[in-house]
């Protein structure tokens, strides 16, 4: 019986993953790196502070509505877009924890006396897909 069959699941080693990434992801990857920047966030800061006085001076019915549905879509585009590269990014780090567990365990398998604990490890191995979150 191999350990994937013991604890039910296959952990995903970094040789496993394709190198090709899909446009959506590069895309993603690409926008978080802009926004991520200082100067992404001082512009923001700066549209502000001129948006800011604008309120005395246009109707605020007609400005309020279009300056909130920009910023509501806005918002709601980029959560989506950084949440897609965090998730990769987690991914990512998942995969490499399981390919620094399964050298120890590799090694175990040759020590006496350590099979309990190889198999704790293994077991540990590929977890974040078995547990809630």
């Amino acid at each position: 019986m191999s350990d994937d069959d013991r604890n039910g699941s296959t952990a995903v080693m970094p040789s496993d993953i394709r190198s090709d990434i899909p446009v959506f992801d590069r895309f993603a990857g690409r926008v978080g790196s802009w926004v991520s920047r200082s100067w992404y966030f001082t512009a923001c800061v700066l549209i502000v502070v001129l948006w800011a006085p604008s309120i005395v001076l246009l109707p605020i019915d007609t400005w309020q509505v279009v300056i909130n549905t920009i910023t509501t879509i806005i918002t709601f585009l980029m959560v989506a877009l950084l949440q897609n590269t965090e998730k990769r990014a987690d991914d990512a780090v998942q995969q490499k924890l399981n390919a620094i567990a399964d050298s120890p365990a590799d090694l175990m398998s040759t020590v006496p006396g350590l099979e309990e604990d190889r198999r704790e490890l293994l077991a540990a191995v590929g977890l974040e897909d078995r547990e809630s979150s």
